[in-house]
């Protein structure tokens, strides 16, 4: 392979491919990756890793010289094609293109001019999300086209609108476009699922499998698309929640075409499906064998687990999310499959995180019934184990499972309201139960409305329980015009296009021509409760006191210092009444109040009157 000992300084900004930014003359060696991509001065950590990727790259030598920018070490990996380098970057380094050069013996084979740069003002202290916000839950494919996007040339999958699974064309021009209705529904954070690159021949439209972990998805948009979109979403005042796998990998990637090493990827002899046992974890009565299935197994033949052991794909990861974080201006990461990795690398990804980012929020997947098992991945746990973790929050499954079967289940001493009641009460197992994200449904579960059997006065319920609940509330796109769906899984139509988001939909959620009376009316109620949400204090800060149930009834209250806030679910078929006495703590005689959703007003008496299957929200006055 022919060798290049010096280029003219002027090219070295005048080739550029795919965002990699090399020198070298004809024939040469070329650098096909760098990762990260770039990098800044001024990260609390001063080291930096960068993996290089190119044929016969293992052999060369790297040379760097920059101001404040030292070559501390290199290593090369099982697989010739890559070479890795340890840099440290000084507080005082000079923002700019760093020169890093390839040797072969004396002769340079390859420049590379790294970005290196000035961080925004205020990264570092970024602020991120909880109790005072409301997460908007985004399928990008499914949600809006801002223009017509035909896959990229290259591409396994084009647009096919026609199939449930097929990609149906969303992208990030749809979602930016349509800004102003998530913040005038109340919203404040959006959580698309993952954007970056998911090169599949077939479903590759949800984004779980990604193929490339620095680029996002060019049927989606590109990388400086989706800044601008944050950026845009942020003058609005919505934050973006960046989601993220740290498990797998989609089988595309590339590097599946050439592993760095053997243990990049938790191999087996035969294919080795994750048993699911996810509680295998915290048990003291696991077997090893058990837990490496649970951990080590892939989620589907098509998602190659990752080997968070392995050093360098650990640091590799790390980076990834800090890169994104920064470039992007997240203000947050929700992290799929959280529990599947390995936890003694999910230990040091969420501190290195919060290291960088003290204010950030980090949210993980932890799909399963039980507080306890929830409750041990979040920060500030005393776990039986003496594991730590630094996750300020995760998802709240229990919770979203006690609010369904407590609305659909008929009221006994261990159903119905009996189960939001209990489930409520195991917030003693957690650390910071406000810090938790509760939901009514999201892009794995069935529709909220399917599952509340189409029930009008349910979804009320529900979604006034999301807001008062002592929580940081999650709704999934659609659900505010009961977009619905099989109540068994069926992710094709769970994840269903939102109306008005194509040219010639017949219905248009964004501007409410065509829907429903029953669409216009679920949709109104929610804009006016996260709207009113958005200004109460005792919401976000406040106490949380609730009462056992009692006659079809379940009552809550938020409180903060003269503030009282009054949550009142009734199932019952027909009209009733609450005593006033069954809540000496916080009701008496005499007290004004007004009824949120429907602007009534009026003083309390001996009894409440409760109208048939309703939800009703008091301000009570001193």
């Amino acid at each position: 392979m022919p060798l290049c000992a010096s280029l003219p300084h002027v090219l070295r900004r005048g080739l550029l491919a795919l965002g990699l930014a090399f020198l070298s003359c004809t024939h040469a060696m070329t650098l096909d990756h760098i990762e990260p991509r770039s990098w800044w001065v001024g990260m609390t950590q001063p080291g930096l890793q960068l993996m290089l990727h190119g044929e016969g790259i293992g052999r060369l030598q790297a040379r760097v010289s920059h101001p404040g920018v030292t070559l501390r070490g290199q290593q090369r990996l099982e697989s010739p094609n890559y070479l890795v380098l340890d840099l440290e970057i000084a507080p005082d380094a000079r923002p700019g293109d760093v020169p890093l050069e390839l040797m072969d013996g004396t002769r340079r084979v390859l420049l590379h001019p790294y970005p290196l740069q000035a961080r925004a003002p205020g990264s570092a202290q970024r602020q991120g999300f909880g109790p005072q916000d409301a997460i908007y839950l985004i399928v990008p494919d499914r949600f809006a086209q801002g223009r017509p996007a035909p896959a990229p040339a290259g591409m396994k999958e084009g647009e096919r609108r026609h199939l449930p699974g097929g990609r149906h064309g969303g992208n990030l021009a749809g979602m930016r476009q349509h800004l102003d209705y998530i913040a005038g529904m109340g919203f404040t954070q959006i959580w698309p699922t993952p954007l970056t690159e998911n090169d599949s021949p077939e479903y590759s439209y949800h984004g779980y499998a990604s193929t490339d972990l620095y680029r996002i998805d060019p049927r989606f948009g590109s990388n400086e698309d989706f800044r601008a979109f944050v950026g845009e979403a942020r003058a609005k005042g919505l934050g973006v929640i960046q989601d993220i796998v740290l498990n797998h990998i989609g089988a595309g990637h590339w590097w599946m075409r050439d592993l760095p090493t053997r243990d990049w990827l938790n191999q087996w002899p035969t294919y080795t499906e994750t048993s699911h046992a996810r509680l295998s974890v915290q048990d003291p009565y696991a077997a090893d064998s058990d837990r490496r299935a649970f951990t080590d197994g892939w989620f589907t033949p098509n998602m190659p687990d990752l080997n968070q052991r392995q050093p360098v794909l650990a640091t590799y990861l790390i980076q990834n999310s800090l890169w994104w974080i920064e470039y992007a201006g997240l203000s947050g990461i929700r992290t799929d499959t959280y529990s599947y990795s390995d936890k003694a690398f999910l230990a040091r990804w969420s501190a290195r995180l919060l290291e960088e980012y003290p204010r950030l929020t980090m949210v993980g997947e932890e799909w399963s019934p039980h507080p306890a098992v929830v409750a041990y991945w979040q920060r500030g746990k005393r776990n039986h184990d003496g594991y730590v973790s630094h996750m300020p929050s995760m998802m709240d499954f229990p919770l979203h499972e006690a609010l369904l079967a407590a609305l659909t289940e008929a009221d006994g001493h261990a159903t119905g309201f009996t189960r939001l009641y209990e489930a409520l009460a195991h917030d003693f197992v957690y650390p910071d139960p406000a810090r938790l994200v509760v939901f009514e449904g999201n892009h794995d579960t069935p529709r909220v409305i399917a599952a509340l059997h189409e029930d009008l006065a349910l979804y009320q319920m529900a979604t006034a329980y999301l807001a008062m609940t002592r929580r940081i509330p999650q709704f999934f796109y659609g659900s505010e015009v009961l977009l619905s769906s099989p109540r068994e899984r069926d992710d094709g139509a769970v994840r269903g296009d939102f109306p008005g988001g194509w040219a010639g939909d017949p219905v248009n959620a964004f501007t409410g021509e065509g829907l429903s009376p029953r669409q216009r009316a679920a949709q109104d109620w929610l804009r006016r409760l996260l709207n009113w949400r958005r200004h109460q204090a005792a919401i976000h800060e406040g106490r949380l006191v609730h009462y056992s149930p009692k006659d079809g009834a379940y009552v809550l209250f938020r409180q903060l210092g003269a503030q009282t806030l009054m949550l009142v679910l009734h199932k019952g078929e027909r009209a009733g009444r609450l005593a006033i006495d069954r809540y000496p703590e916080m009701l008496r005689a005499g007290q004004r109040w007004h009824e949120v959703m429907s602007g009534r007003r009026g003083t309390l008496g001996q009894h409440l009157d409760l109208p048939a299957r309703s939800a009703q929200i008091f301000e009570l006055e001193d």
